[in-house]
């Protein structure tokens, strides 16, 4: 008799359908126009209903049927009962059917720790709204052609699994994917990865060779961000919301490097992106060049910036200005 799956992955293949369910969360919250915005510590941290729910929606199916993972969810929401409506319990079944890389064959679930941002892009996110349900445009279709800039593309909810503080795999959904296709398209889409497995539901392409495109921050800029951009002389540079939006970006061939020499990126932000990025042979780090760790306990600020690329991450660390790298603490 064939073997169960092993708990990894079992809690991936339940990521994957609770993300699927929270991106059909985010896509009814916007189509209502009552996002329930309130700002946590200013204009650029805001939560809207759908970071509310799609949290709890996660963190209580996870934990159903994982009660031993610990969650850390992005929110910092009350313990109270969760609509048995926002309950997911099923699980991929093509996931199920992969085989666990050897080196984590028998983890225990008390050995994992799952990261959640529940809405990524939550600013890109309000600010269609806005477009979408101004008066010119009330009752239009989430597809509409005029959204601004494409923001509803920077949307993500990111679920990301760690072991012994290192991402090893992750999910992310995209709720609106495929909106400018217009009425009748089929929304959303979920990629996922696990390290030694590899990365599937996109088609990994590079930017060419010779091609500095780098993807940064579209709201949180400052002197040490566009120093550093600067000085790794990219040949264009795309600014977008979303660390998950950014990381997508790196894998389908869009830019070459995500650079974000601040703090301000979080835990959350980055583990599910990196283990997907690590998946594909990618790298991730703060601006010093040192990974990131994912145990329970850590601090949630990556304080040290993020750099991430497909590939010839040492150019990008070797050009770091050295007062940039004085600027940020390592962790």
């Amino acid at each position: 008799m064939a073997s169960s799956p092993a708990v990894l992955m079992r809690l991936v293949a339940s990521s994957y359908a609770v993300a699927e369910q929270a991106g059909s969360v985010v896509r009814n919250v916007l189509q209502s126009g009552e996002l329930g915005i309130v700002e946590k510590t200013g204009a650029n941290d805001l939560q809207t209903l759908a970071d509310r729910l799609v949290q709890k929606s996660i963190c209580a199916s996870l934990s159903r049927s994982f009660p031993k993972v610990t969650i850390i969810g992005e929110e910092d929401l009350p313990v109270e009962a969760v609509e048995e409506n926002l309950i997911e319990s099923g699980q991929n079944s093509v996931i199920l059917q992969k085989s666990c890389p050897n080196q984590y064959a028998s983890l225990k679930e008390e050995e994992l720790v799952v990261w959640v941002d529940p809405l990524d892009g939550t600013k890109e996110y309000t600010e269609a709204a806005r477009v979408l349900y101004h008066p010119v445009y009330i009752q239009k279709p989430v597809h509409h052609h005029r959204t601004p800039t494409r923001l509803l593309d920077h949307v993500t909810v990111l679920i990301g699994i760690a072991y012994g503080g290192k991402a090893i795999a992750g999910v992310i959904n995209q709720p609106f994917y495929n909106y400018q296709l217009g009425a009748g398209a089929s929304l959303g889409r979920t990629l996922w990865g696990v390290l030694g497995l590899g990365a599937f539901g996109f088609q990994l392409q590079e930017v060419p060779d010779g091609k500095r495109i780098i993807t940064t921050t579209r709201s949180h800029s400052n002197k040490l961000v566009t120093d550093t951009i600067q000085a790794m002389e990219p040949h264009d540079v795309i600014r977008v919301g979303g660390a998950g939006n950014k990381i997508i970006q790196l894998v389908e061939g869009k830019a070459s490097a995500y650079v974000f020499a601040s703090p301000g990126c979080k835990k959350w932000d980055t583990c599910a992106p990196e283990a997907i990025l690590h998946a594909v042979g990618g790298k991730l780090t703060d601006m010093h060049g040192n990974a990131y760790r994912y145990n329970a306990d850590v601090k949630h600020m990556n304080s040290a910036g993020v750099l991430a690329t497909l590939r010839d991450h040492q150019y990008y660390l070797s050009r770091v200005p050295q007062a940039v790298l004085e600027a940020l603490s390592s962790d």
